[in-house]
Formats: structure tokens, C-alpha cells, sequence
């Protein structure tokens, strides 16, 4: 009798408390109500299309076939959105929630700022300015810019949920604000300008702009105009790494699921073995058709144990970038172990305006020729000449390292107002004019135009590695950083042999 009664007695006291906590459950729902939760989903970058060396669509390559592993050759997660009827779109995948339709209007950096503290929308005030990491999640790698006729653009975001206006004028230019910034220390006064990351929404290229500010907090009176998409959402989650090192040369990250190698493709044989630091192929790097044989060679040779490793794509490599550090390269350096301090990462993906060349990740200086005349006062970017800094996005478009090759390939050309002398240039006037994390692209091989690194290049990595350029190049060519094209992103550093590493979807 006396176990009943306590039975019931404990009844009623857990129906009590589950009744007491069912309260608090639903105030506590009822507070987070539409809150999204925050998770750190890299999702696919979605190129559609197989190209070869020289940009011409192929057929999908086989295995064995020098060009397989590209981009599309692998599918990730998949992007997923709701429309949430009321100005706002909710990425399934990430919880990010998300402003429909942007301002029309560009906008200085503090402008952005308080643009953002003011909105309410969807019923919503706690929106801000979105990470680099966050913004790039909404990236979709098959756009294509046509400047000269904007009706045929496809925007590299979803425009099934997602406005983007192009700006009609000058409809290369399609940055928006991030709260990302270098935090590097600046090696000459040019670089103390402070920039803000943007991923251009119009030709798909990732780079920094000047905010108006000095790295030292000062202003600068001269911020570029950029596009404002807001987001809301907790903070410090997405795009924060959570690695563990297997201790076996590989490093997983538990925030995405995805296996990396320690090294990169510098420090490694077509056999798999190892280069030793006095090895004189130690550091060299491959082009990009190069390295995607050198992929399926470690596949063939059960590289670290694992013989289904890729080439990242941009939107996986992009993942481990470290955006605010304040020493190179710009990743997390007790997980991976890189060949150089200044290098430069391979992706998988094309580069969709400029298919003859493939998207890399600057993880050290993002190098170019500083075009401005009057130093540091800007830094460039969607504004005019005026700005100073690096060359007008404009240009060529804003299409890469080496601008459209003679003829174009649907960038538009380049405007006489934008053009610079650049025939004086040295290898002294390199400067980071993009920042360390951008997004670049260089040819993906030694054909056509890029038959060999430019001259300039060439002197600028003896410079910065204190050694001979150690590939092969015909000294007899005085070729010039700026003879490839007419355009002043030509400016930029062409490298060709970059570096790459290996990733999988962890066990």
C-alpha cells in the first residue's frame, strides 16, 4: 500500500514539474520564435559544366583523363531556401535568415553600418552585416557575366529567391558590404588602408575594397560605393572551424564534415612520399590541369590511407580560409602545415567569365601593381580613379588576374577614362591589393598566352621566396605583366604553379 502511495506521489510530482517545464518550454519557444539556428553547412558550389584548358565545354572526363575532378564532376549538399513571404528568405541549410531584396541605391561603409542598425524587416531588428564566410554561402558558381547586353547576365546567387540589380552603367560592379576586414600589418603605406571583403555578386569574384578606414581605426574619407544584403542569424557560428588532427597527416573539421590533408601538394610527390625542406623540388608548385593529375595520383597511392580525395571547390576551400589574423598565410597554421607563407591555393572550380583560367584562394598577400597616383588615400575597387588603390573594377571587368585575352570573352573593354601608364612598373611596386583570403584566378595552363609567368611575376617571386624562379620560362622573353591585355587587373600577380590541398567528406 505504502509503495502505491509513493508511486503516485511521484506521479504527481513529475506530472507537476512537466507541467511547470512545458511552461517555460513554450515561453522559452515562444521568446526564440522564427529564431534561426545557426550551423555551419558548406554547401555545394554548383558549376553545372565541364571545361577543358583553353575554357571550351567538354563532356564530362573520365577517370584517368587529365581534366577529371573539376568542379562539377562532384556533387555537395545541395542549396535549399524558403521564400518567407514577407521581404526575407531563409536558407534551409545554414538557418541564415537573409533580406530579400537589397537597397538599389550603393553605399558607403558606414553608411552599410547604419543601414543595418536601422532596418526592420519581416518583422525583424536585429539585422547586420554578414561575415565573408556567410556571404559567400549564398554564392552559386554557375553565373556568367555579359556586360554588354545585361539581360543575358545569370547573377552567381539564386534569383529564383534572391533580387540583384545590376548596375547598368558599369554592371561589373556588384560588391557588397561585409563585416570581414585585413587585419595584416601593412608593409608599405598603401596597405594601411584598411579593406573590407565583398564578394561581387555580378561576375563572381572575391576581394577586399577600401571602408573609408586606416587599420589603425582612423578614417581615410574614402570608401568605395558597395550593395547591402543583411542577415541575421547567431554570430560566431557559421564559418567557425572546429579541426581535430587525426595525427596521421589529416585534419578533420567537425563544424563541416569534411577531411583536409595537413600538407599541401608543395610538400608532396606524384608517389605520395614526402619533400623534405632541402629537397630542391620542395615548395614547387603545379598548374592546374597538373594538379588535378596529381590528385588522381594520390588516389592511385591510398594517400594518408584514403584513396577519394578531391580538389576543393570554392566554396570548400573557402572554408578554412582565416579571415582577421594578423600573420600569414591565413589559415589555422596548428592544423596545416603549408609550403610557404605567400601561396597560393588551386580550387576545383572555372572561373565562369574566364573558363581558360581556374578560381584559387590567396592564403598569404593577394599581390598586385599599385596603379594608384596619389598613394594610399583609397583603395580602389567599384569606385573611379579618384578612389585610388588597386585598379577600378572595371577594367576587364573585374575578371581575375590576367583581364580578358585580345577580343574579350564578354567583359567589357576597358574605358579609356580607366586606364594607367604602366609601362614604367617594377617588381617594387607590388603591393596586396586584394587582400589576404581573396579569391583570384590565374590561367590553368602553360598554353596560349600563358605560356610562361610574365617577367614581372617571375622577379616578384624571386623576391619574396630569396631564390631563382626555379620553373622553366624562356629568358629571352621579356614579356611584361601588362602585355597580356589591355586591361589593369593584367596588374595582378600571375603565378600558374600554385599549390593545392586535398579534402574528402570525413568518415
Amino acid at each position: 500500500m505504502k509503495r502505491i502511495r509513493k508511486s503516485a506521489l511521484i506521479l504527481s510530482l513529475t506530472v507537476l514539474l512537466l507541467s511547470a517545464f512545458g511552461c517555460l518550454s513554450s515561453e522559452v519557444a515562444s521568446a526564440g520564435a522564427g529564431e534561426p539556428q545557426v550551423k555551419f553547412v558548406v554547401t555545394d558550389a554548383m558549376q553545372t559544366k565541364f571545361y577543358d584548358a583553353n575554357g571550351n565545354i567538354i563532356d564530362a572526363p573520365e577517370p584517368g583523363d587529365p581534366l577529371y575532378g573539376q568542379d562539377a564532376q562532384y556533387q555537395g549538399i545541395m542549396p535549399s531556401y524558403t521564400d518567407n513571404g514577407d521581404g526575407t528568405v531563409t536558407d534551409d541549410n545554414t538557418g541564415l535568415m537573409w533580406q530579400q531584396t537589397p537597397p538599389t541605391d550603393k553605399m558607403s561603409y558606414d553608411e552599410a553600418i547604419a543601414y543595418v542598425e536601422d532596418l526592420e524587416l519581416g518583422g525583424y531588428t536585429d539585422w547586420r552585416l554578414p561575415t565573408i564566410k556567410e556571404s559567400f554561402s549564398l554564392a552559386d558558381m554557375d553565373g556568367q557575366l555579359v556586360a554588354e547586353d545585361i539581360s543575358q547576365c545569370v547573377p552567381y546567387i539564386d534569383s529564383d529567391y534572391f533580387d540583384f540589380f545590376y548596375d547598368e552603367n558599369r554592371p561589373y560592379t556588384g560588391s557588397y558590404w561585409t563585416s570581414s576586414v585585413t587585419k595584416i600589418p601593412a608593409q608599405n603605406e598603401y596597405e594601411e588602408s584598411e579593406k573590407n571583403y565583398g564578394f561581387n555578386w555580378a561576375d563572381g569574384h572575391m576581394k577586399s575594397y577600401g571602408d573609408g578606414y586606416y587599420l589603425d581605426g582612423t578614417s581615410s574619407g574614402s570608401s568605395i560605393p558597395a550593395g547591402v544584403r543583411a542577415v541575421r542569424g547567431e554570430e560566431g557560428v557559421f564559418g567557425v572551424n572546429d579541426f581535430v588532427d587525426n595525427g596521421d597527416g589529416t585534419i578533420t573539421d567537425k563544424a563541416t564534415g569534411f577531411m583536409w590533408s595537413r600538407q599541401d601538394s608543395g610538400a608532396v610527390n606524384s608517389d605520395g612520399s614526402l619533400r623534405s625542406e632541402g629537397d630542391g623540388n620542395y615548395g614547387l608548385g603545379r598548374t592546374w590541369v597538373d594538379t588535378l593529375v596529381w590528385v588522381q595520383e594520390m588516389n592511385e597511392a591510398n594517400y594518408l590511407g584514403y584513396s577519394d580525395w578531391r580538389l576543393p571547390d570554392a566554396k570548400e576551400l573557402q572554408s578554412i580560409v582565416q579571415y582577421g589574423i594578423t600573420e600569414l598565410p591565413v589559415v589555422d597554421t596548428d592544423y596545416f602545415d603549408l609550403s610557404r607563407e605567400d601561396c597560393y591555393m588551386w580550387t576545383s572550380t572555372t572561373c565562369g567569365d574566364f573558363p581558360d583560367t581556374a578560381l584559387y584562394f590567396a592564403f598569404g598577400r593577394a599581390y598586385g601593381i599599385n596603379l594608384a597616383s596619389g598613394g594610399a588615400s583609397g583603395m580602389g575597387g567599384e569606385g573611379s580613379m579618384e578612389q585610388m588603390g588597386p585598379p577600378p573594377e572595371g577594367a576587364d571587368g573585374g575578371h581575375g588576374n590576367m583581364g580578358p585575352p585580345p577580343g574579350g570573352m564578354g567583359g567589357p573593354a576597358p574605358q579609356e577614362e580607366e586606364s594607367a601608364d604602366t609601362s614604367d612598373a617594377t617588381v617594387d611596386d607590388f603591393v596586396d591589393t586584394h587582400g589576404p583570403g581573396a579569391m583570384r584566378n590565374d590561367y590553368k595552363d602553360l598554353t596560349g598566352a600563358a605560356s610562361q609567368a610574365p617577367k614581372l611575376s617571375r622577379e616578384l617571386w624571386s623576391k619574396l621566396y630569396g631564390e631563382e624562379y626555379p620553373y622553366d620560362f624562356d629568358p629571352s622573353d621579356e614579356t611584361t605583366i601588362f602585355d597580356l591585355s589591355a586591361s589593369e587587373n593584367a596588374a595582378d600577380y600571375i603565378v600558374l604553379f600554385n599549390y593545392a590541398l586535398l579534402v574528402r567528406d570525413a568518415d
